[in-house]
């Protein structure tokens, strides 16, 4: 089925992708003196890896069957820079939910945010990464299509549409399963045996991007009450964090001896001292 569609173009599609930045993944992660967050302060942000997918997977829809991508993201002004990525790399616009009342929301409150924000726009489809890989809870997606009163489609590694239907192949174990809902719907992408690798921005592409429509909303822009979203509201709330215990350093086998004396030495070590076999 999705062999076959990815052969012939269809009708167009809109597509909203929700865009989460997180830290960088080679960040050196310190926790704050709350103990419930962590320093920001010196940290390099980037677009979510999964998301990264969801924005590649929906340009590739567009450049196949026409359509538009919006860049749906929230947070502070320092993620215009993930949503001009983005851009960049060839989306058409994109929507900031830049307010003060989302800080400490937990992922319902956010996802009450782009829910409206989606509404607002009307897509045929929102994509999106199935997992964060700041607190990795692989909730957004599912919530916001729960509270748009879509379909949602989870965890795929190929994506298609015909304009009146999306369809998604989902990996499974020895094979795969094909899914389709119709449109509007919500696809949530997963990361392994993926198909397409997200482009990098071109230098034409970035200086367009400049100049694509950016709009920052507030959530009375989006008609969402403020005491629903923020750390009041929240139903989950982080009580502490804590870094994983130090490991102890390595031990190497005596260099003196021979190599018959060192496997002795390691098998009499893992037996007395580590206590593994």
């Amino acid at each position: 089925m999705l062999e076959d569609l990815l052969k012939k173009g269809g009708l167009a599609v809109n597509i909203a992708v929700l865009l989460k930045q997180t830290p960088d993944t080679e960040s050196v992660i310190r926790i704050a003196g709350d103990g419930k967050s962590i320093v920001t302060d010196d940290l390099k942000w980037i677009i979510n890896p999964y998301d990264e997918f969801a924005v590649e997977v929906a340009l590739r829809l567009k450049e196949k069957h026409g359509g538009s991508v919006v860049i749906v993201s929230w947070g502070p002004q320092r993620v215009v820079e993930s949503i001009r990525t983005a851009l960049a790399m060839g989306a058409d616009s994109g929507v900031l939910i830049d307010d003060e009342a989302l800080e400490g929301s937990d992922s319902l409150g956010v996802a009450k945010a782009l829910a409206a924000a989606v509404q607002e726009l009307n897509p045929d489809i929102v994509l999106c990464g199935s997992r964060a890989v700041d607190y990795d809870e692989g909730q957004r997606g599912a919530m916001v299509a729960e509270l748009l009163g879509w379909p949602h489609l989870a965890l795929g590694v190929a994506v298609d549409s015909d304009g009146s239907k999306v369809q998604i192949d989902r990996p499974i174990e020895g094979g795969k399963v094909a899914a389709e809902a119709d449109l509007p719907a919500v696809a949530t992408l997963g990361g392994s045996h993926a198909v397409w690798n997200p482009r990098y921005a071109s230098l034409p592409g970035i200086m367009k991007a400049k100049k694509k429509p950016l709009a920052n909303k507030k959530l009375a822009d989006l008609g969402v009450d403020p005491s629903e979203c923020g750390a009041g509201a929240a139903k989950i709330r982080v009580t502490a964090l804590e870094m994983p215990p130090e490991r102890a350093a390595g031990r190497i086998i005596n260099g003196d001896l021979d190599t018959a004396g060192k496997a002795r030495e390691l098998v009499r070590a893992l037996h007395e001292e580590a206590k593994v076999i």
